[in-house]
């Protein structure tokens, strides 16, 4: 048991080769790829899940909302556990728990029980996410941690893209089940790249405390927003019950604020949560994800409305996460080299905002989709590892793992927002049509506004005075 709760050191010749700090980026890209990949994957097996298990779809739905609910409730919870204990720790036993889990999963006998064996899973997730950024951040010289967030961000995009196209092959030749024992052989070569490849923590948050009420508080605030969008989406509850969820949010979150004030050892410190640099980029990250994940959902609805065949649909869409992966690889390098994070975030935005307005204007036809999705990942792809370098420079390294937790849980809420503020749109509107196409975008257009005022300059000179322009 002493040797499960200890993090172990690299060989010497892993820390001492010139590629070391790569090496751990590369360790960690694995999670990310496959985070992705599995979030991709698992809305294509509904209608197997329906058929299999005689359920219908609001109930299928359950798969994947269980599992979002889950992650963004505890993200904040496990990057601070990883402060305490080690982040290489908790990233290990996370990805232990998501195999272990994933393997579950594919043995299901019934839809509670894949439920309950996919919140075990997110649970994983959770502690793999909670410390991905902050592994990356802490494993780079500072001069390349932009860089290094970028090859995360492609690894996610890139599982983004294949998700699809893998899981429709997957469960056309052998079966839904497939798409989680696929996780498996993955997850064991990670957790022995992560053991070699990864450092361990050499800088700890102070003390042993963990505020276990302020985490419950946070669960039940991100819950109740979380479900009350996704319930007046089209889930059929009633309006009562979407005001409940939406009063009990707001309730927990003032709860939250008064706890954290008064708490020995807050789970989300206030200097830090408070600071402008920290707050402006986690409403960033919430928009940029929200505008990233709002057309996944909307450009199939109104393609396939449109009599455009499956496959076809499956390739206009790639260009987003196409276009996010380039950018966010070959960004760095492209952009001016004396431009900080600020800069780049304002760069990217305005282009994603530029690109969600040209769509508005352009007819629903493939050529100007593909056009309108590649710039708007490109957008992204700058705007987003800019954002969380900026993120993570304004945290002492101690507290490395949580703002990491904090970065992964508003990308958490973005795209659950992203599919849902769609959703809402195509259902307030009939369907996929013209009227809900254009009340869709609308909302993206405002979220890129918002992503957009985040990057912009201060309104007082010195309000925002350290990681903003942190040329790492």
């Amino acid at each position: 048991m002493a040797r499960l709760l200890r993090e172990r050191a690299r060989p010497a010749r892993v820390r001492e080769h010139r590629y070391a700090p790569w090496f751990a980026v590369a360790a960690v890209c694995i999670g990310a790829f496959m985070g992705q990949l599995d979030a991709s994957i698992v809305t294509l097996i509904f209608p197997a899940l329906q058929h299999g298990f005689h359920e219908p779809l609001a109930a299928v739905q359950w798969v994947a909302l269980a599992y979002l609910l889950t992650v963004v409730a505890l993200l904040a919870g496990a990057g601070r556990l990883a402060d305490i204990v080690g982040r290489k720790l908790v990233y290990l036993h996370g990805f232990v728990v998501f195999t272990a889990a994933s393997a579950a999963c594919g043995f299901a006998p019934s839809l509670p029980v894949l439920v309950a064996c996919r919140v075990v899973q997110a649970a994983g997730a959770a502690m793999l996410q909670a410390n991905s950024v902050a592994l990356v951040v802490t494993s780079v010289p500072r001069r390349r941690a932009r860089a290094a967030l970028g090859a995360q961000a492609a690894a996610q995009s890139l599982g983004l893209a294949v998700g699809p196209l893998v899981g429709g092959v997957i469960v056309g030749l052998v079966g839904w089940r497939w798409v989680f024992w696929i996780n498996v052989p993955v997850g064991l070569v990670a957790v022995v790249a992560g053991r070699y490849l990864l450092p361990r923590t050499r800088e700890r948050a102070h003390g042993k405390a963990f505020d276990l009420v302020g985490l419950l508080l946070l669960a039940c605030a991100a819950s109740g927003l979380l479900l009350a969008v996704s319930a007046a989406s089209g889930l059929g509850w009633p309006p009562w019950a979407v005001a409940a969820l939406l009063a009990a949010a707001a309730a927990s979150a003032l709860a939250l604020r008064g706890r954290e004030r008064r708490a020995a050892a807050p789970l989300l410190d206030p200097a830090t949560v408070g600071d402008a640099t920290v707050a402006r980029g986690l409403a960033g990250a919430l928009c940029g994800y929200l505008v990233l994940f709002g057309p996944l959902v909307l450009i199939p609805q109104v393609l396939l409305a449109a009599g455009l065949s499956e496959p076809h649909t499956g390739l206009v869409l790639s260009a987003l996460p196409a276009g996010f992966a380039l950018a966010a690889l070959a960004g760095d390098h492209l952009l001016p080299r004396r431009w900080g994070n600020r800069p780049r975030c304002l760069a990217g935005a305005l282009t994603a905002a530029a690109a969600v307005g040209l769509a508005a204007l352009a007819p629903a036809t493939p050529g100007p989709l593909v056009a309108f999705l590649a710039v708007l990942g490109a957008g992204l792809g700058v705007f987003v590892p800019a954002n969380n370098a900026a993120v993570m420079a304004a945290v002492p390294a101690r507290m490395s793992a949580t703002a990491g937790g904090l970065i992964n849980m508003a990308r958490g809420v973005g795209t659950a927002l992203g599919i849902s503020a769609v959703t809402l749109a195509l259902y307030a509107t009939g369907g996929p049509g013209v009227a809900g196409a254009r009340m869709a975008l609308a909302g993206l257009g405002g979220a890129a506004l918002v992503a957009v005022l985040t990057a912009a300059p201060p309104s007082r000179p010195g309000s925002v005075h350290h990681g903003d322009d942190d040329p790492r």
